[in-house]
């Protein structure tokens, strides 16, 4: 339980820290007298959801084995069709 802490801490850590991440953050920093309030909103709404997926992406890695994810991605996957399938009926 312990390690799996660390883990999360971990991958988390390394999300933020990440090079990308960090451009991102950087070119707002040094753009945000430039851009319009919209713009700005905009650019942050992109850093944010940029670093959730990261982190998100990370601390599941960090938390499940290769064939665990694997199950889940069939999973996600399987249940990505059937919402076709149910829409596909009701049109």
């Amino acid at each position: 339980m312990i390690a799996t802490a660390l883990a999360i801490q971990d991958a988390t850590q390394e999300a933020v820290m990440d090079e990308s991440v960090m451009l991102m953050a950087s070119a707002m920093y040094h753009n945000k007298d430039e851009m319009t309030s919209d713009e700005f909103a905009k650019a942050m709404f992109m850093y944010s959801a940029h670093l959730s997926a990261l982190t998100a992406t990370l601390v599941t890695s960090a938390c499940l084995t290769e064939s665990q994810l694997d199950e889940m991605m069939n999973t996600i996957k399987e249940m990505e069709q059937m919402g076709k399938d149910i829409d596909n009926g009701n049109n």
